[in-house]
């Protein structure tokens, strides 16, 4: 069966999020190499997660468009990492408020059309 529009949407918004933190990458790998690092060792280190964050979520975004259950698990899963991110971006020292609202608003918008599939779905099994 084709994917829904929710799920494409879903899928469209989780493969965004990748891109996004695959221009994080770069953003770091450019930082590294232009000596802006005060420990060389942890840098590497962020810059592997970041990359395997990326390609967690374009994993989860392939299989929410090809309407398997665990990428919309853990979709579910990073986008509610994502809004405590952006939580964590609009409180403490260094809060600010317009970078919490950029980091939340794709986090809030894609927790619920993966709540919307996940419920589409189960629905449909249960029909079957």
């Amino acid at each position: 069966m084709a994917p829904s529009a929710v799920e494409r949407i879903a899928g469209a918004v989780l493969a965004a999020e990748s891109v996004a933190l695959l221009a994080v990458v770069g953003w770091e790998i450019v930082a590294l190499l232009g000596g802006d690092t005060i420990d060389v060792p942890s840098s590497v280190a962020l810059i592997v997660l970041t990359a395997v964050a990326a390609a967690a979520l374009a994993a989860f975004a392939v299989s929410v468009w090809r309407r398997v259950s665990w990428g919309r698990s853990g979709g579910i899963v990073a986008q509610l990492l994502i809004l405590a991110v952006a939580l964590g971006a609009a409180t403490g020292q260094y809060a600010d408020a317009g970078t919490a609202v950029l980091i939340a608003v794709p986090g809030a918008i894609g927790f619920v059309l993966l709540i919307a599939a996940s419920r589409r779905a189960a629905r449909e099994r249960d029909t079957r």
